[in-house]
C-alpha cells in the first residue's frame, strides 16, 4: 500500500500542482485501506477538512488507477508528537515511491506556493505586463522592491486607489516575482473576506488554533480589499494580531484598500496606526498616455497571437480619451474588437469601434459620478486623491477641492448633502460655501475659469 500511496503521490503532485500538493497533501499520512475507506493520519482538523471537501476525489482517482479498492477517505486527526520533529517525507518523483507520505510538519511550515486559503494568483498579473506610467509609478518600484524579498525598510506596503487602477494585479505581480526568487517561501494571498471566512470557520469549528498557525507561519502575507473588515470587531482583533506576529517575525506584509487607512471608517485606531507605520502608496487615477500606453501594450500582445489584425489610425487614442474611469472597462473594450475583429476578419476601423461599443461609450457619457470628478481634478491638479476628502486647508489642495464640489453639482443630480458625504462627510453649508466660491472666480480669474472649462469637456467627453 506504501508503494501505491507513493505513486498517487507523484501523480497527484502533477495534476493538483505542487503548491497544493506542498501544503495539503504532503502533511498526510497513508495508515491503511480497509473496506473501500482510505484512511489517513493528518496534523490538523483543518486540512483533514480543506483536503476532504477539495481533493477527496483527485486523492480517490488516483489511489484507484494505482490499485487500491477505495470509495472513500476517512482522517484520523495526529498531532504532531515533538516541534520540529519530521515524519518520513511523502512520495515523489525525486524521493523513493515506496515511502507514505508523512510529513508532518505542521501546515504553516509547509510551503504555502499560492493563495491556496482564498482566490487563486492570475498569471496575466505580473510585472512584465504591467505599464509604468506616472501615476503608479511609485507603487511599481515599491513593489518591485517587496518582491525581491529581504530587508526592504517598510513594513507594511500599503497600497490603495480607486476601482481599475492596478493595485490587484501589483499584488499578483509581487507574489509570482517573490515565489520565482523565492520558491521554497511561503505567500499567502487573499482577500480581507476570505480573512474573516476562515477566521469566522476556525471559530465555528473550534480550530482557532490550526488558523493562527496558518496565517502566522507564512514568510509574505498578502491582504486584499482591507476596508471589507472595518466595523467587524472580532475580525480586526484577530487580523490586529497576526499583523503584530508576523511583523516581530521580520515577515512581510503587503495590504490593499480603496483608500488610505485614516480614511477607513470603522476600522481601529490601532489597527490605522500600525498599517500607517510603512510605506502607503497612493495610486493615482489614470492619465490619457498611460491609458494610451496599456492599449498599446495589449494590442502588441493580441498582435502576437493573430498577427494579420489590423487597426485604424486614431483608434487607440479615441478608446483612451473615451473610457477614462477604470482600465478593467478600457481593457475590456478593447478585448470586444479583438473578438470583432477575429470573428469577422474586419480591420477596426473608428467606425466600427464606436458601433461596436456603443453601450460602453453610451454609459460613460451618460453617467458622471463624483469620483469621476475627484480622480480627474485631483490628476489635473497633480495632488492626491485621499485629499479630496482629507481635512488639509492649504491653497494648493482646498482650490481644487471647491472645484471638485462645484463640477459635482453642475454634472450630477446629487444633493449637496450627499455631496458634502462624498468629500468626508462635510457639512452641506461647506459644501455651498465651495461652489459659491468657483462661482465668484470664474468670473475674476481667466485661469481658473480655463480649467474649470476644460475640466468639463474633459469629464462630459
Amino acid at each position: 500500500m506504501d508503494e501505491i500511496w507513493g505513486q498517487a503521490c507523484a501523480a497527484l503532485e502533477t495534476s493538483v500542482g505542487p503548491n497544493n500538493f506542498n501544503h495539503w497533501i504532503k502533511p498526510l499520512r497513508l495508515t491503511g485501506v480497509d473496506s473501500g475507506i482510505a484512511h489517513f493520519a493528518s496534523p490538523t482538523r483543518f486540512i483533514s477538512d480543506w483536503v476532504n471537501r477539495h481533493f477527496a476525489k483527485d486523492i480517490l482517482g488516483e489511489l484507484s488507477r494505482h490499485g487500491a479498492t477505495v470509495e472513500r477517505l476517512r482522517f484520523e486527526v495526529v498531532p504532531q508528537t515533538a516541534p520540529g520533529r519530521a515524519r518520513p517525507a511523502a512520495a515523489t518523483a525525486a524521493a523513493k515511491p515506496a515511502r507514505p507520505v508523512a510529513s508532518a510538519a505542521a501546515p504553516a511550515t509547509a510551503r504555502v506556493g499560492r493563495t491556496d486559503l482564498g482566490a487563486p494568483l492570475d498569471p496575466r498579473y505580473t510585472f512584465g505586463n504591467f505599464v509604468v506610467g506616472k501615476p503608479n509609478e511609485l507603487a511599481h518600484a515599491a513593489a518591485r522592491r517587496v518582491a525581491e524579498g529581504g530587508p526592504v525598510g517598510f513594513n507594511p506596503l500599503f497600497l490603495y486607489g480607486g476601482v481599475g487602477l492596478g493595485k490587484t494585479h501589483l499584488m499578483h505581480a509581487i507574489a509570482h516575482d517573490y515565489q520565482t526568487r523565492h520558491p521554497a517561501a511561503q505567500v499567502l494571498y487573499l482577500s480581507a473576506e476570505q480573512f474573516m471566512y476562515r477566521f469566522v470557520q476556525a471559530l465555528r469549528e473550534s480550530t482557532i488554533m490550526d488558523f493562527k498557525g496558518m496565517f502566522r507561519n507564512v514568510n509574505m502575507l498578502m491582504v486584499d480589499d482591507v476596508q471589507f473588515i472595518a466595523g467587524k470587531d472580532s475580525t480586526q482583533e484577530e487580523f490586529f494580531h497576526t499583523f503584530n506576529a508576523l511583523v516581530d517575525q521580520g515577515k512581510q506584509i503587503v495590504i490593499s484598500a480603496d483608500r488610505a487607512p485614516a480614511e477607513i471608517k470603522g476600522l481601529e485606531e490601532r489597527i490605522k496606526s500600525r498599517l500607517s507605520c510603512g510605506l502607503i502608496v497612493d495610486l493615482h487615477p489614470t492619465t490619457y498616455e498611460l491609458r494610451l500606453g496599456i492599449l498599446q501594450s495589449k494590442t502588441e500582445g493580441f498582435r502576437a497571437q493573430q498577427p494579420d489584425l489590423e487597426i485604424g489610425a486614431g483608434v487607440l487614442e479615441f478608446l483612451a480619451h473615451r473610457i477614462t474611469t477604470n482600465v478593467r472597462v478600457l481593457e475590456g473594450a478593447l478585448q470586444r474588437l479583438f473578438a470583432h475583429a477575429s470573428l469577422l476578419r474586419r480591420e477596426i476601423t473608428l467606425e466600427v469601434a464606436q458601433e461596436c461599443l456603443a453601450d460602453i461609450l453610451r454609459t460613460n457619457d451618460r453617467k458622471i459620478s463624483i469620483d469621476d470628478i475627484q480622480r480627474k481634478v485631483a490628476e489635473h491638479y497633480n495632488i492626491r486623491l485621499a485629499d479630496m476628502v482629507g481635512p488639509k486647508r492649504a491653497r494648493n489642495v482646498a482650490r481644487p477641492r471647491q472645484i471638485a464640489m462645484y463640477l459635482s453639482k453642475q454634472l450630477t443630480s446629487r444633493s449637496l448633502p450627499e455631496i458634502g458625504r462624498r468629500f468626508g462627510g462635510r457639512d452641506h453649508t461647506t459644501i455651498m460655501h465651495g461652489i459659491r466660491k468657483v462661482e465668484e472666480l470664474v468670473v475674476e480669474d481667466h485661469a481658473l475659469a480655463e480649467d474649470v472649462a476644460l475640466l468639463k469637456r474633459l469629464l462630459e467627453a
